[in-house]
């Protein structure tokens, strides 16, 4: 029986994440006969052993890897689209773990016409122990962290500029083309603003829903943010009309901040201001890291969550205006 779904995962050392994945995969309650699972992997760890071990103990799970040879995200969603047989492609991450009805809803809302890419919110928690991964989670589903990234919090379904993963009908990723494989970050957000380009929809569905594990620690937050708002500036280079206030934010803040460092050696207005903008920052993160610890029960997001909405909003806007001033 040819598979109706295809749910395609670009895979990079995913050996600690890929079975929680395939387990969330087996237990969707659409039939597992019209499922198949492309894995598009590019890995050096043990992540393609974890898999056909996985297979082996659910043989009734259609599981297929094929090779990414470009070693990029798109590349590899679209080595994992050329290879799908389904009609419905669900693109999803080796980071997350979709809800049991996750695909069935993804599906009936493609087949009812909400949308031409479909998708819902993540709910974001730690999958490592730590101070750290859990202020990262915190801040993640945080508007002053993501602005009105609405997949992060919204509990109303809307019309959307973008989703996370997402679920489409194959043939209509061919007709808009599939992934750009230029973008190494931000391909997700580039290629639904052809889709709305050429007329289509993008729908966010609260009650379509995954678990999406946020970044261990700091240091693994700055690269992610450093990497999103980097390729977020090549993307706009193209799209410069798909600019939101939530992504001119940060680098307006960065580039703030560095030209009032600078002319508070000229003048003492300049340094005023500064120290004012610094201090408002510093109350409203501090009272967000309060605001948290109360609903969290967890003293350490007093100070954890203003760090990671300040590594968010910084590196985010420093990569940002670098990706701007070179070629």
């Amino acid at each position: 029986m040819t598979p109706q779904i295809s749910i395609i995962v670009p895979a990079y050392n995913e050996q600690d994440t890929i079975e929680l994945l395939l387990a969330a995969i087996y237990a969707q309650t659409c039939p597992r006969n019209a499922l198949e699972v492309v894995i598009a992997d590019m890995s050096t760890d043990q992540t393609r052993q974890r898999v056909a071990e996985f297979q082996r103990q659910h043989p009734d799970l259609l599981i297929r890897v094929v090779e990414n040879t470009g070693r990029n995200i798109p590349s590899g969603l679209n080595a994992a689209i050329k290879a799908a047989q389904g009609e419905w492609i669900v693109r999803l991450d080796a980071h997350s773990a979709p809800q049991p009805d996750y695909v069935e809803r993804c599906v009936a809302a493609l087949q009812a016409g909400q949308g031409d890419n479909v998708g819902g919110v993540w709910d974001i928690r730690p999958r490592h122990a730590g101070w750290q991964a859990r202020a990262i989670a915190a801040a993640a589903a945080h508007p002053l962290g993501v602005g009105d990234a609405r997949y992060r919090f919204t509990g109303r379904a809307q019309y959307v500029d973008t989703v996370p993963f997402g679920a489409f009908r194959r043939e209509m990723a061919l007709q808009v083309g599939l992934f750009d494989e230029k973008l190494l970050t931000n391909e997700d957000y580039e290629f639904n603003v052809r889709i709305r380009q050429a007329g289509g929809k993008i729908w966010l569905d609260p009650s379509i829903r995954s678990t999406y594990f946020a970044r261990p620690n700091l240091l693994a937050l700055a690269r992610q943010y450093w990497r999103y708002g980097y390729w977020k500036a090549r993307m706009l280079r193209n799209y410069p009309h798909t600019l939101r206030w939530r992504q001119a934010l940060p680098p307006l803040f960065v580039l703030s901040c560095l030209l009032l460092a600078g002319l508070s050696f000229f003048t003492p207005f300049a340094a005023w201001i500064f120290v004012l903008e610094l201090s408002i920052y510093a109350v409203v993160l501090l009272a967000v890291g309060i605001q948290q610890s109360i609903r969290r029960r967890d003293s350490m997001m007093i100070f954890g969550v203003p760090l990671a909405i300040m590594t968010m909003h910084v590196f985010w806007g420093s990569a940002f205006l670098w990706s701007m001033v070179i070629r």
